[in-house]
């Protein structure tokens, strides 16, 4: 390989982020460990409080549960089944074919559309399967949960193990990021940009399907396990919130295609960061407040329910019509007539619309939706609303990478961007 082809495909790495190999190491720890610790320290057993009654007591729980969870073959086979049961969907349900946004090599990869097919088909799957087995049944997966947190990390580490070695073949086109010569670090972050086995993309499957999916059918098992526990009902909390997170999967899966632009897809390589991300953080804490109104029911009242409907509809209005401005503007479409500035590169920045009041206002929008899925829960703990605070937290970094690396495409053209947009995220604020 020539010296030219090298700083293409496998550029060396000269700033690490999340705090290099050390940090890499925290946060590789401290996932699984919180995809437990959040089920241990909250669950029918011993409730869901910050400062429990007996702490010894629930430590030793939690190391009891991870024991029998490992050992936990129904778990296993209800995991990997439903694992290849959504490979298979990929395979053999319909979806057309598109061109991904264009590599560092200068070609565009083909990607399968067909993430919203295999929800469909999975609801209708599990929903028959409650129908034909009851409510009782369907609550299978809240009776198995942490084996499936078990069965869920054994795949993402097995999974960013096995990219990991097939970076090191020829040719292969590396993330900026995720090629330090540190194998830790490499690992974690994503050595590869793309990895494939044929047409199939590990990457952009896992970031909408498995695990996106399975929040949507974890909710539903809550659902049932209340409903078996009230003897019929659910509580209008538990509606709002199974309501409001399948909405946004199914948003999410219907506009599969808007993904292509994301930093993840565009920057990130595929590592353990995101694997573990996509396969058990995502299911099994954004689920957190289905979890919790399982065993902690609670009554809303028409005032409340309405309030943050309102709340959530404000925060989805906000999402998805600057997510569509932006689509809309790359496509090369402008029905609203959006101002932009127009850079050193030919590449144009949208001025006004939603991107006029704010750098990032999809964010924005993310953020009154999260808390909306909070509320329902009530204020008896704090702990069903680590999800706002995680978000806020992630969003916030995400944003910050995202200024560094437009900060490096577009050079002095972006400090006049900033001028123009001064706002982070929440318009006039931040």
């Amino acid at each position: 390989m020539s010296n030219k082809q090298q700083n293409i495909l496998a550029p060396k790495t000269e700033f690490t982020e999340f705090g290099g190999p050390i940090g890499g190491l925290f946060v590789s720890v401290a996932t699984p460990f919180f995809s437990y610790l959040l089920f241990f320290f909250c669950n029918e057993q011993v409730g869901c409080s910050v400062l429990p009654t007996y702490p010894a007591a629930i430590w030793q729980q939690m190391v009891q549960g991870i024991r029998e969870s490992i050992f936990d073959t129904t778990a296993f086979a209800i995991y990997f089944g439903w694992y290849a049961f959504v490979v298979a969907c990929w395979a053999i349900l319909p979806g057309k074919w598109v061109k991904g946004s264009e590599l560092r090599t200068g070609i565009r990869l083909d990607y399968k559309l067909n993430a919203f097919n295999t929800l469909v088909a999975s609801f209708i799957a599990f929903g028959a399967y409650v129908y034909v087995r009851g409510p009782a049944a369907g609550a299978i997966l809240y009776d198995h949960w942490p084996g499936l947190v078990t069965a869920s990390l054994v795949n993402a580490i097995i999974q960013s193990l096995y990219v990991y070695a097939l970076s090191f073949q020829e040719e292969k086109l590396l993330a900026k990021g995720g090629n330090t010569g540190n194998h830790l670090f490499d690992w974690f972050i994503g050595r590869e940009l793309n990895p494939r086995i044929g047409s199939f993309d590990i990457k952009t499957f896992n970031e909408l399907r498995p695990g996106m999916i399975l929040w949507g059918l974890l909710d539903f098992s809550c659902a049932c396990h209340q409903y078996v526990s009230r003897k019929g009902g659910l509580t209008d909390s538990m509606v709002l919130v199974v309501l409001f997170h399948t909405w946004y999967i199914v948003d999410a899966l219907f506009n599969e295609e808007s993904i292509f632009t994301q930093m993840d897809i565009t920057t990130d390589g595929f590592g353990f960061m995101l694997s573990v991300g996509d396969l058990t953080w995502v299911p099994f804490v954004y689920s957190l407040q289905a979890r919790f109104l399982a065993f902690m029911p609670n009554e809303l009242g028409y005032l409340a329910t309405a309030a943050i409907l309102f709340l959530n509809l404000t925060g989805y209005y906000i999402f998805r019509t600057a997510n569509s401005e932006k689509d809309e503007f790359r496509k090369g479409g402008n029905p609203k007539n959006l101002k932009s500035m127009t850079t050193s590169s030919g590449r144009k920045l949208i001025t006004s619309g939603w991107w006029g009041r704010s750098r990032h206002p999809n964010y924005f929008g993310d953020w009154i939706m999260a808390l909306s899925w909070c509320l329902p829960t009530g204020f008896l703990t704090p702990i069903p609303y680590f999800y706002i605070f995680f978000f806020v937290v992630l969003l916030t970094h995400r944003q910050l990478r995202d200024d560094e690396a437009c900060k490096e495409k577009y050079g002095k053209d972006w400090d006049k961007y900033q001028k123009l947009v001064p706002s982070r995220i929440i318009p006039y604020v931040y």
